[in-house]
């Protein structure tokens, strides 16, 4: 037999073939930009460990969003900085807290930017953990009176989709019978399903000072070994009304977002988190890798793995080469 028929290389040769026969391709509608939000005015903090990142205020915070909308980028997620802790994060959940005036902001001069909180207590608890704490213990259903206030004010300022990132037993339901009762049946809840205790968070809790004071979070957060629970997670949340599922972190979880979208239709987000983009940027930094090809490349392995949305610090520096 003369050498194979079958000459993969052929589609190959040229870049207008390889766009012709490429099977995944990313878009900025795919892309959600993550952002931090301090008090004050004028204020615009770069994040040592997250190079080319920065807390805002509010007023600068509304400029940036117009700069991403006008990239094409559809949704932000924010992130508040309070200036006060307590035990049971009650900033976080103040009508007037820092996210709440946030939403109202962007919302009042870039209404078409779709705008996503997180609602977790970790950022405003003096502990810094994402439920109560009693006794040295994380407990689960007292917090979820906190999630529950504090998704219905982030809905109540305007917020398109809440995202609950504390991996409570329950939250989703608990959130989902809050605002229907308060009147947002319409607001979409993207879950954080299967959120591992990944190392690969470190830059974000420097970027939002929310480090745990004590103990780590293995209590509530996934063992990175588990596979099978990431799926009984994302099914329970499936289950109590979540519209959006996420795989967080990205990268490291390829194989969880794989079997994410082989065992639901819902969308799947995955969250390329802070560790991911920082090991990118200090390889380029000591000019180790091409960071724009990295950039690409780490991008498109998430959204061929099955991912629809991406959240990413990478969002600006991704459209700007799409364009």
């Amino acid at each position: 037999m003369a050498f194979p028929i079958q000459r993969l290389r052929r589609l190959r040769q040229r870049d207008g073939l390889r766009r012709m026969v490429r099977e995944t391709s990313l878009s900025p509608s795919n892309l959600i930009y993550p952002m931090f939000i301090v008090e004050g005015q004028g204020r615009r903090e770069e994040i040592a460990s997250m190079p080319g990142q920065f807390r805002c205020s509010i007023d600068l915070l509304i400029k940036e969003a117009g700069e991403i909308f006008g990239l094409g980028i559809p949704a932000v997620i924010l992130f508040g900085i309070p200036d006060r802790k307590d035990e049971r994060g009650s900033s976080g959940f103040d009508p007037d807290g820092i996210v709440q005036r946030a939403v109202r902001a962007v919302k009042d001069k870039v209404p078409d930017l779709i705008v996503v909180t997180d609602v977790c207590i970790d950022e405003y608890t003096s502990h810094g953990h994402c439920g109560i704490v009693k006794d040295g213990r994380i407990v689960n259903d007292e917090t979820l009176d906190c999630l529950r206030a504090m998704a219905r004010t982030h809905a109540q300022a305007g917020a398109d989709i809440v995202a609950p990132s504390d991996m409570m037993d329950g939250r989703v339901a608990a959130i989902r019978t809050e605002l229907d009762a308060a009147g947002f049946p319409d607001t979409p809840i993207m879950a954080y399903a299967a959120k591992f205790a990944s190392c690969f968070y470190a830059p974000f809790r420097d970027a939002a000072a929310s480090s745990p004071q004590f103990g780590d979070r293995q209590s509530y957060q996934m063992d990175p070994a588990n596979r099978r629970e990431a799926l009984r997670e994302i099914a329970l949340d499936i289950e109590e009304g979540a519209d959006i599922v996420m795989v967080k972190p990205a990268l490291p979880y390829l194989d969880i977002i794989a079997a994410a979208r082989a065992f639901t239709d819902l969308p799947i987000a995955a969250y390329q988190v802070s560790g991911e983009y920082s090991m990118i940027k200090a390889a380029a930094k000591a000019d180790w890798l091409d960071e724009r090809r990295a950039m690409m490349e780490s991008l498109l392995a998430i959204k061929r793995a099955g991912a629809d949305l991406i959240l990413t610090y990478f969002a600006k520096d991704a459209v700007r080469l799409l364009d």
